[in-house]
């Protein structure tokens, strides 16, 4: 039997295989709303094999979207606009959804990656970016505000209420964004987060928001719904966070009943050497979940069935994610299962596709018709 097309449980979900589609941002987003194309996107990959779905990075206030295309979750629109689109995939797909809940910090208000990227100053569409300390990503962009008590509490609530939102809309799993430069990882950074209060410092302190963040999205959903977090396992740069630091705070997150973590790294530097290559980033899930007992999923130029069936049947991870292989590949699972025996779901409507070679892909053997 595939270790890959096994099932797996996280709280009260249960998923047939270990398969989840990444977050993958798509900047097309009108205010945070959700557009045509997040329908098109959103169902195309609900079919795509995979037991999870996971939506965008969705921002919890407005100042927090990286671009101005960015997915939010703040608003009564941003909400309504996400309604029709999961209706639509559960009345087709049988796959999980989940949500990724986000705040950019200093990397927000940047241009689309295909308009440059960068950030958009202040005279030209773009907004004042916040931070736990007021040190620019780059000496010669304008430096974001340091947030002071008030502005960590708004932006814990703002992840609360989005949360909450979420819960309404059905969405079956939350994760947090905690890598890549954003907001929470640029609070755990050292290279980022340069405060002299209870917020900085020790690795205790620079902890203290990311699970203060934790905490009251955990109180607000509900108990069988998994909560878990991406991290970047490392900066990639010398003196900055890294995989030590990053088992401490997934030992912290264990104990506050946090059910997967999702493995990246990098993000918070332009100074970062990532040594790029097929599963680069496996190493991490498998030394975080040797030390710290909790479920992770494997990231990172991982694109072959094969590849992903050893990391799961090696144990290194529970699961495994991807993003840009299931957009040059919206069936990717599909096509996996059949490699590796495994089996998937599909609506009727696409039962006649399996190839006359294969096994019964979809545990369907005929298809009639007159």
């Amino acid at each position: 039997m595939s270790a890959l097309f096994s099932p797996i449980k996280l709280r009260g979900l249960s998923l047939k295989n270990r398969i989840m589609v990444s977050p993958m941002c798509q900047y097309s987003a009108d205010d945070g709303v959700a557009t045509d194309w997040h329908f098109t996107h959103i169902n195309s990959l609900a079919l795509s094999g995979a037991a999870m779905f996971c939506i965008e990075a969705t921002h919890v206030e407005a100042i927090g979207r990286i671009t101005p295309g960015c997915l939010g979750l703040y608003s009564d629109a941003c909400e309504a606009a996400l309604k029709p689109i999961l209706h639509a995939v559960r009345k087709h797909s049988s796959t999980a959804v989940a949500m990724q809940l986000a705040h950019a910090g200093r990397k927000a208000s940047s241009a689309r990656p295909w308009d440059g990227g960068q950030l958009i100053p202040l005279g030209e569409g773009g907004w004042q970016t916040v931070a736990p300390s007021a040190v620019p990503i780059k000496e010669s962009e304008a430096a974001p505000v340091a947030l002071d008590a008030a502005g960590m509490k708004r932006i814990r609530e703002a992840f609360v209420d989005s949360a909450r939102r979420a819960m309404r809309l059905g969405i079956d799993a939350i994760e947090l964004h905690g890598a890549h430069g954003y907001l929470m990882h640029e609070f755990l950074s050292p290279i980022s987060n340069r405060r002299t209060d209870e917020y900085g410092g020790s690795l205790q302190n620079r902890m203290r928001f990311p699970l203060e963040v934790y905490d009251a999205v955990r109180s607000v959903v509900p108990a069988d719904k998994p909560v878990g977090m991406r991290v970047s396992s490392t900066d990639w740069v010398e003196g900055g966070w890294d995989l030590a630091q990053t088992i401490e705070f997934c030992k912290a997150l264990k104990a506050r009943g946090l059910d997967w973590v999702d493995a990246s790294s990098g993000g918070v530097s332009p100074l970062q050497k990532i040594p790029l290559g097929p599963g680069y980033q496996v190493q991490f899930a498998e030394a975080i979940r040797r030390e710290t007992g909790l479920p992770t999923i494997a990231v990172g130029l991982i694109t072959e069935a094969q590849q992903a069936e050893e990391i799961v049947a090696s144990g290194k991870a529970d699961m495994i994610a991807l993003g840009r292989a299931f957009l040059y590949d919206p069936r990717w699972g599909w096509h996996a299962a059949a490699e590796l025996g495994g089996e998937v779901e599909a609506p009727p409507q696409y039962w006649r596709s399996q190839p006359s070679t294969q096994k019964a892909l979809f545990g369907k053997t005929t298809f009639g018709a007159r």
